[in-house]
């Protein structure tokens, strides 16, 4: 495999970081928008399906688990800290911070939704390509290996 197959394909970095990257990314993401537009506009929600699909790619094998639970929980805390900082940006600035992230969170839904489908994708095609088809044999083997 060269240099130019193995970025996108075999990921290597622990999924502890990963998650760390992702939640400085998306905070990016955030700033960004908020600070040009006052508002989550379109522009969080592309970075968000992108920045889904890179942590798949980026992740090591043996932190899959880790990963394909991080789309839901990323844009759970996001939302929660906009919530607190900058309400108006994601619902009426009278709503209370629940309210504001269940609004934030369905307006957003889409979103979420396809940068999940991404995630799970990418991370399924990498255990396929990675030579076993089972899916539920190859679960089997990473958490007995986790263990």
């Amino acid at each position: 495999m060269t240099l130019a197959q193995a970025w996108w394909q075999v990921g290597r970095e622990p999924g502890r970081q990963v998650v760390s990257l992702g939640v400085a990314l998306a905070l990016t993401a955030v700033s960004i928008d908020v600070l040009l537009v006052g508002r989550l506009t379109l522009f969080f929600d592309l970075c968000f399906m992108a920045l889904c699909l890179g942590l798949a790619a980026l992740v090591r094998r043996r932190d899959f688990f880790l990963v394909a639970l991080l789309p839901p929980l990323l844009m759970t805390a996001v939302f929660t800290f906009v919530a607190l900082v900058a309400r108006d940006a994601v619902a009426d600035p009278r709503d209370s911070v629940l309210q504001a992230v269940i609004s934030g969170v369905a307006t957003h839904g889409i979103a979420l939704g396809v940068g999940y489908a991404l995630c799970l994708g990418w991370l399924g095609w990498r255990l396929h390509r990675e030579g076993e088809a089972d899916i539920a044999t190859e679960l089997t083997r990473e958490l007995g290996q986790a263990g």
